[in-house]
């Protein structure tokens, strides 16, 4: 259950037209990982949620290393008396819990109540929250405005009926009182240009405090403001791109200091009159991918493959994921009714082409029906020699410019390294997969010492202690090193 409120001082009358493209990229925003594929309560991935832009009571905040402010800063160009819209979206988690009806008329709390199409469970949805102003630049200058906000707490009850319409349960959803406040100010910038330093700090004041150790996470959350981002718009003017700014404000843009958000240009048809500021990096102008059939929820979601992993759930897990959320449902009916067009439209798009040639990939890759015509992007065939074979490999020892066989070992710190010998892994020299961070120091056995064409060379190892080692090493899958990013041990 979905429910939107917003408070507005004073009303906004161009704000919803002027977001309406940005509030697509927003939603994405707001719901990132809100519930994560297999789609239901039970799954280990969903029992830590809440993971971006979440504003915890400060009372919560220094004990736990999270956060009850997020700041934005940015520079921006108003034209004459312009107005500045601001609104500021969030969750705010809601519990709720499951009763099983008694014979007596009575309820008592379950862990599962079982119906025909779904199981219901326990568990935090999510209610979307918006704060609306929209306010002149001009009263901005100096201390700025402070614009305070709550939302009750609430208890509501909905019925629980089955089949043949008798009642065999309820579900409770309790919210507890949050409040916040959004302060904005500018400051006006030296140089030839009018521009103003723009600064919205977005904050949790709820007063709640944890009762010691016996409040964990799970007792901030409904306090908290989740997944928190600003949509920001001017009538007259415009934003600076902190991405790629105007080369006169690379320095003031350099001074911008930005907490646990990101700002990002986002005005329809490339405008630069609205602003998404998210706790998720972007770049500028987001878009939704047109192929997306709706949302799947998974962070930085695949839907092709999370359309057909949902699909193949059984029918026990189907139940449990309609009876987990309304969003979780309607993804299980979108993966259900999804025709087969719909789902090849899916299977990969060249962006790269469509902004080159300026038509869709579909006209690139096809060719005219007339035989020997060619498409005008191409002017005419690449030479045999020169169109790659797969029945051909590009190291062919019958070749006279043939290389010599690759070794298969080689000299790390003076040691001699192949196949079966041990090495410490020290991963993070360069750029990588921020999960090999978690590899570092802990030893592994080499499975294969690999040469690419350019002459690199790569160990593919097998980190000891692993109880998947062995299906890892038949299906020939592991983890790839340089020689740079390991060091020798005694071979086993």
């Amino acid at each position: 259950m979905t429910t939107t409120t917003s408070i507005a001082s004073p009303a906004a009358p161009g704000g919803e037209t002027r977001f309406a493209t940005a509030r697509q990229v927003a939603d994405a925003v707001l719901f990132e990982g809100y519930v994560l594929y297999p789609y239901r309560a039970s799954a280990a991935k969903n029992r830590l949620r809440w993971q971006f832009g979440v504003l915890v009571p400060p009372a919560w905040a220094p004990a736990h290393e999270e956060h009850s402010f997020q700041r934005t800063e940015l520079l921006m160009e108003p034209r004459g008396a312009a107005n500045l819209a601001l609104e500021l979206r969030f969750l705010h988690a809601q519990r709720r819990t499951v009763q099983r009806a008694e014979a007596d008329g009575s309820f008592t709390a379950t862990d599962e109540l079982h119906l025909e199409d779904r199981v219901l469970v326990p568990w935090d949805e999510g209610t979307e929250e918006r704060v609306v102003h929209e306010v002149p630049v001009a009263e901005l200058h100096g201390e700025g405005l402070v614009l305070p906000f709550s939302r009750p707490a609430r208890e509501e009850t909905e019925e629980v009926v089955d089949a043949d319409g008798r009642t065999v349960g309820r579900l409770v959803r309790r919210t507890e009182r949050v409040s916040g406040l959004v302060r904005l100010r500018t400051t006006e910038l030296d140089g030839p240009y009018r521009v103003l330093r723009l600064t919205a700090v977005v904050e949790n004041t709820s007063p709640w405090a944890p009762d010691g150790e016996r409040d964990a996470r799970e007792a901030a959350l409904p306090r908290s403001l989740v997944a928190a981002h600003l949509l920001l718009g001017l009538d007259a003017g415009s934003f600076l791109s902190l991405t790629d700014p105007p080369e006169w404000a690379e320095a003031a843009v350099a001074d911008c200091v930005n907490l646990r958000t990101w700002p990002v240009l986002a005005g329809d048809g490339g405008r630069a009159d609205v602003v998404l500021s998210s706790p998720i990096i972007l770049e500028d102008h987001p878009a939704i991918a047109p192929e997306s059939a709706g949302a799947m929820y998974d962070a930085l979601e695949i839907d092709e493959i999370l359309t057909l992993r949902t699909a193949v759930l059984t029918d026990q897990e189907k139940r449990e994921a309609r009876g987990t959320d309304p969003r979780a449902a309607a993804v299980i009916d979108l993966a259900e009714s999804m025709p087969p067009e719909v789902l090849e439209r899916l299977h990969g798009a060249v962006r790269a082409l469509r902004e080159v040639t300026g038509e869709a990939p579909a006209e690139i890759r096809e060719l005219p029906a007339e035989a020997g015509e060619l498409p005008p992007e191409i002017p005419e065939l690449p030479p045999e020699e020169a169109v790659f074979r797969p029945d051909s490999p590009w190291w062919d020892p019958a070749r006279p410019d043939a290389l010599d066989p690759v070794p298969d070992r080689i000299t790390i710190d003076g040691v001699a390294v192949g196949v079966g010998s041990r090495v410490l892994l020290r991963p993070g020299l360069r750029p990588t997969d921020a999960q090999d961070l978690f590899l570092r120091d802990r030893p592994a056995l080499v499975e294969a010492v690999l040469h690419d064409v350019d002459g690199g060379v790569h160990l593919a190892v097998t980190v000891e202690g692993d109880p998947g080692a062995d299906i890892r090493r038949e299906q020939g899958r592991f983890l790839y090193f340089q020689p740079d990013e390991v060091s020798p041990l005694e071979d086993a």
